[in-house]
C-alpha cells in the first residue's frame, strides 16, 4: 500500500466507515448476545442452584460493570490508542506483552467463532441426527462452508457487514425477551424452591459460584467492542457510551434467561439437556413449538455475533500490523476498507479449531472454555494498565483519580480471580495456543531490522514456552482432556 493511502499510519480511504453511537452499542450487544445467552440454562444447572446463579451474576455483573467503567475511562483518558484491549496492554507493558494481548484477544474470537457453529449443527442436530451435538464430521464439514461464506461477506467491506449486524441484533433480541415472558408467566413456584441450593453433586456454595465463572466470561466477551472499533467512531465519547449501554441491556438479559429457567424444569433435567437448552426448558413450558422457537432465534442470533467477531477479530490483528506488532501483510485492506488478510488469517484459525472439536468430548464446553481462558490474559493487562494509569501522582486530576483508581483496582481482582477461576487446565491449553504465536512477533521484529527480544522479553518468551510443554505434556500423559 502507498504511502498516499495511508494517513497516520491508518487507512484514509473515502469509503471508511464512520459509526455513530446506535451502531457502536449494536456492535457491543450484537458480540456479547450469541451462542452464550441460549446455553446458559443447562450451564448454570451443571453447577449450581438458584442462590449459587445469583451471587454469581452479582459478582460477574459487578466485575464487568467495572471492566466496562475502566474500557470507557480508557477511551477518554487515552483516546490516542485505537483496538482497546491490545493498545492498553503495549502502552502499560511494552511491545511483547502487547503482542501476546493482541494475539490472545484474536484467539479468543476465533475459538468463540466456532463455538457458534457446533450450536447451529447441534440445534439442527435434534432434527438430522448425522449432525449429532456439532461434533460430527457432516457437522464440521457444513460449519466450515458457513465459515468461509461469512468471510467472503465480510471482505466485501466493513459499512455493509456493520449495517447487516445492526439489523440482526434487533432481530435475535426479540426471541431472548419472549422466552423471559413466557417462562415467567410458566414459572412453578415449588420447582423453583426445589432447585434453590443447586443438586447434591455441586459442593459447596462456593465451588458452585466458581463454577459457573467461565460461562459468565463467555457470554460477556464483546464488552469491548466498542473499544475494539474505536477508530471507525464518529465521535470518540461514544465509544465509552456505547459500552455502558451495551452492558447493561445485556446483563439484564442473561441474568433473567438463567433465574426463570430454575422455574421450569429440576435442575439435574436442565443440566441434561443437549445444547441450546434454553430450547428444551422453553419446550418443557409451552410445548414443541417453543423448542422451534428458540432454535429459530438462535440461528439468527449466532450468525449475527459470528460477523460481529468476525470484524472485531480481524479489525485486531490489522491495526496491531498498523503499529508494527505483527507482519506488515495483515496490513492488506480492500478498496472497501475490509482488512483482507487479517481476516483471512482469522477464517484460517477458525477452522482449524473446528476440525480439532472432533477430537473433544464436549465440542461445544471445549470452545467455550477455551475462549474464556484466552480472552483473561488480555483482560488482566487491560486492568493493570488502566491501574498504572490512574496510581501515578499527576497523571489524574485529585478528583477523577480518586474515582477511576478504585474501579481499575476492582476490575484487576476481578479478572485476576477469573484467571484462578479458569483452572489449570485451561491456563495450559492456552499456553499451547500462545506460545507459538511469537513466530509472528519473531517475523515482524525481523521485517523491522530489530532484536528480536529484550532480557525482559526473552523471560516472557522462556514462561510460554514452559507453559506450552506442560501442557502437551499434561495431554499426552492423560493428566487433562479436551
Amino acid at each position: 500500500m502507498s504511502p498516499a493511502d495511508t494517513e497516520g499510519g491508518r487507512p484514509a480511504s473515502a469509503g471508511a466507515a464512520k459509526l455513530a453511537l446506535p451502531t457502536l452499542v449494536a456492535m457491543v450487544v450484537g458480540s456479547m448476545v450469541g451462542a452464550g445467552v441460549f446455553s446458559l440454562p443447562g450451564r448454570f444447572s451443571q453447577e449450581t442452584g438458584v442462590a449459587g446463579a445469583l451471587i454469581a451474576w452479582v459478582i460477574a455483573g459487578a466485575g464487568m460493570l467495572m471492566l466496562a467503567l475502566v474500557f470507557q475511562y480508557l477511551a477518554v483518558r487515552r483516546p490516542d490508542l485505537d483496538a482497546g484491549v491490545y493498545a492498553y496492554a503495549k502502552a502499560g507493558f511494552g511491545e511483547y506483552l502487547g503482542f501476546f494481548s493482541a494475539f490472545g484477544y484474536w484467539a479468543s474470537a476465533c475459538v468463540g467463532n466456532v463455538t457458534y457453529w457446533v450450536l447451529i449443527m447441534s440445534t439442527i442436530g435434534a432434527v438430522v441426527p448425522a449432525l449429532g451435538e456439532g461434533d460430527t464430521v457432516l457437522a464440521v464439514v457444513l460449519s466450515s462452508l458457513g465459515l468461509w461464506g461469512f468471510f467472503f461477506l465480510v471482505r466485501r467491506g466493513v459499512k455493509e457487514a456493520t449495517a447487516i449486524n445492526r439489523i440482526v441484533t434487533v432481530a435475535k433480541i426479540i426471541p431472548i425477551v419472549v422466552f423471559v415472558v413466557l417462562a415467567l408467566f410458566c414459572l412453578d413456584t415449588d420447582v423453583f424452591a426445589d432447585n434453590f441450593r443447586g443438586a447434591d453433586h455441586t459442593g459447596s456454595l462456593f465451588d458452585q459460584v466458581r463454577g459457573t465463572m467461565l460461562a459468565t466470561v463467555f457470554v460477556f466477551l464483546g464488552i469491548e467492542g466498542a473499544s475494539v472499533y474505536s477508530r471507525h467512531a464518529r465521535r470518540r465519547e461514544d465509544v465509552g457510551r456505547a459500552t455502558l449501554l451495551g452492558f447493561l441491556s445485556v446483563f439484564a438479559v442473561f441474568a433473567s434467561v438463567t433465574i426463570v429457567s430454575f422455574g421450569i424444569l429440576p435442575a439435574q433435567e436442565t443440566a441434561g439437556l443437549r445444547q441450546p437448552s434454553m430450547a428444551g426448558v422453553l419446550e418443557a413450558a409451552v410445548g414443541t413449538w417453543g423448542a422451534v422457537f428458540v432454535s429459530a432465534g438462535l440461528i439468527v442470533s449466532v450468525l449475527g455475533a459470528y460477523l460481529a467477531w468476525t470484524l472485531m477479530a480481524a479489525e485486531v490483528l490489522f491495526v496491531a500490523a498498523h503499529d508494527d506488532d505483527m507482519p506488515r501483510f495483515l496490513r492488506r485492506v480492500t478498496p472497501a476498507d475490509a482488512p483482507v488478510a487479517a481476516l483471512l488469517l482469522t477464517t484460517l484459525l477458525s477452522q482449524v479449531v473446528l476440525i480439532v472439536t472432533l477430537a473433544s468430548d464436549d465440542a461445544f464446553d471445549f470452545a467455550l472454555n477455551l475462549t474464556s481462558a484466552l480472552s483473561l490474559i488480555p483482560y488482566l493487562l487491560a486492568t493493570a494498565f488502566a491501574v498504572r494509569v490512574t496510581w501515578r501522582p499527576g497523571t489524574e486530576p485529585v478528583a477523577g483519580r480518586g474515582r477511576a483508581l478504585p474501579v481499575a483496582l476492582l476490575a484487576t481482582v476481578y479478572t485476576a480471580f477469573l484467571v484462578y477461576a479458569a483452572g489449570l487446565k485451561y491456563l495450559l491449553v492456552s499456553f499451547i495456543v500462545y506460545a507459538p504465536a511469537t513466530i509472528l512477533f519473531v517475523m515482524t521484529r525481523r521485517e523491522q531490522h530489530r532484536r528480536v527480544f529484550s532480557p525482559a522479553e526473552s523471560v516472557v518468551f522462556l514462561l510460554s514456552v514452559a507453559g506450552a510443554v506442560a501442557g502437551v505434556l499434561a495431554l499426552t500423559l492423560g493428566w487433562i482432556d479436551l
